[in-house]
């Protein structure tokens, strides 16, 4: 059925877009039938060139090919909202203006959404990167990530590639193989990733290891370059990161080490150190849903994407820099993805305590991890995001070293 579409009030118009207060950005349009006024609320902005950044660019994206199926999109965006009770407030702005889509971009504002989804049932709510809308019972809130840990485990073996070059060429020893990762926080979305990645790299070169910092925050310039910084200190010939900033990108230019990034192409500002960095196409998602609801149709309560369907990219590869063999490398491996020949947590390729991972819990109808749920190990891997979007991989694996775990 045909939803109900309102019309915007259009208060200050300059160059097609109304500016507002707390840092929002509305996009205008003229109203019509397959118009839909959509927020995204961000927890940075545009100029972290990582994180809120590839937002934007999935955004656009995502407006330009739903203006091609005939679909007008009014987008409300919102910066700089924090993991706290101004992201509720966000929250209700949005509803208030009129938004009929509301989507929250991290991790932590989850919670803070679902204080306001009752008083709006009409009002489509998304989480992304989340667990708890899956479940909730509710029709109106829903979660979306994608396979991020495919594209991990592929800048892994591009990081692999390198350590094995620099091994083979005398650069360093086999010990000397180690890799500084730069976490925000120890929970399951960044294991699972760090997981990945060295799980890539250690497909292509045995001997590397990882040391792991954690920063306690998603988008902390300065902490994350001191944490590259002082991962390299520690030895780290290769950094890598699951934060929003370019900084451990830069960190790793200085000291003439190497590099792998996320989010966005960080080749730009590191173009001696950085290889490749992978992201999630968010234009894939942003079509499905919006096209969905302007259609009448039910905007699935938990989605996931992957490298098959182009919702996990990578950047373009700085061959400048990059070991010999390694597009074709990531061409093969690339494909086994695609066709599931190469499964990411394939349990023969790693241990836990010295011992094989034969069974883990998966998450059960109430989002908790308990002996009745799925389980997540079976024909001899560990199914990252299949009974829920979200990771669930918290294993601390041999070889890999929390230097820190407050977070």
């Amino acid at each position: 059925m045909k939803r109900t579409l309102s019309v915007l009030l259009v208060l200050i118009v300059s160059c097609g877009f109304i500016f507002a207060a707390g840092g929002a950005e509305t996009t205008t349009t003229a109203s019509d039938p397959n118009t839909v006024k959509v927020a995204l609320l961000c927890i940075g902005d545009e100029n972290d060139q990582g994180y809120t950044y590839n937002f934007i660019r999935g955004r656009d994206r995502a407006t330009e090919m739903l203006a091609a199926d005939g679909i007008t999109v009014e987008w409300v965006t919102k910066f700089n909202i924090g993991e706290d009770a101004s992201c509720r407030d966000a929250n209700i702005e949005a509803a208030e203006e009129g938004c009929q889509i509301i989507i929250n971009n991290s991790f932590g504002f989850e919670p803070y959404m679902l204080e306001v989804v009752d008083d709006y049932p009409e009002i489509e709510f998304i989480s992304c990167t989340n667990s708890a809308s899956a479940v909730d019972g509710r029709a109106n809130t829903h979660n979306a990530f994608a396979n991020i840990f495919e594209g991990r485990y592929l800048a892994g073996v591009v990081a692999g590639m390198k350590l094995q070059q620099m091994i083979d060429e005398g650069q360093i020893t086999p010990e000397e193989a180690v890799i500084g990762y730069v976490g925000a926080y120890s929970f399951a979305e960044v294991i699972s990733g760090f997981t990945s990645y060295y799980l890539g790299a250690k497909s292509v070169c045995p001997s590397v290891t990882m040391l792991v910092s954690f920063v306690g925050s998603w988008s902390d310039a300065t902490a994350e370059s001191d944490a590259a910084l002082a991962l390299i200190d520690q030895g780290a010939v290769m950094v890598s990161q699951h934060s929003d900033n370019t900084t451990p990108a830069t960190a790793a230019q200085s000291r003439g080490v190497f590099h792998t990034g996320y989010n966005n192409d960080m080749t730009g500002i590191a173009p001696n150190a950085s290889l490749i960095s992978t992201r999630i196409d968010w234009s894939i998602y942003f079509y499905e849903a919006i096209k969905t609801y302007v259609e009448g149709g039910e905007i699935p309560q938990d989605w996931c994407g992957s490298w098959a369907d182009g919702s996990v990219v990578m950047t373009t590869l700085n061959e400048a820099i990059a070991a010999p063999g390694t597009a074709e490398k990531l061409a093969e491996v690339e494909a086994g993805l695609a066709d599931g020949s190469i499964q990411v947590f394939d349990t023969s390729t790693f241990t836990v305590g010295g011992e094989e991972l034969t069974h883990a819990f998966a998450i059960d109808t109430d989002g908790d991890f308990t002996a009745d749920s799925e389980e997540a190990v079976y024909d001899g891997a560990f199914h990252e995001s299949v009974f829920q979007s979200a990771p669930y991989f918290t294993a601390q694996i041999d070889g890999i070293t929390w230097l820190n775990a407050a977070y």
